[in-house]
């Protein structure tokens, strides 16, 4: 009869199954830094697509409120929260 017990890889910060993708490789979580960079430069994209050979407003109305979107929400999510080292700490 096989075992119910599950086996853990202990990474350090938390012990994870064995058969998680990150226990492979030893690391798990996101990159948010990376994520922002993406989002400012295909923002910068966005408003690049302005100059073109298209004559209805309707296009450049989209392009500027995607790219102000693409640009200001990595900007809100890594702004400095207050009190955010108080959540962590005990």
């Amino acid at each position: 009869m096989a075992s119910t017990e599950v086996d853990y890889v202990d990474t350090g910060w938390v012990r994870e199954d064995p058969d998680a993708p990150s226990a492979r490789f030893g690391w798990s979580g996101t990159a948010p830094r990376t994520y922002a960079i993406a989002s400012f430069i295909s923002g910068l994209i966005m408003f690049g697509m302005l100059i073109g050979n298209h004559h209805g407003h309707v296009e450049d109305i989209f392009l500027v409120g995607i790219g102000i979107v693409l640009i200001a929400f990595p900007l809100y999510k890594l702004r400095p929260k207050k009190n955010e080292w108080k959540r962590h700490g005990k």
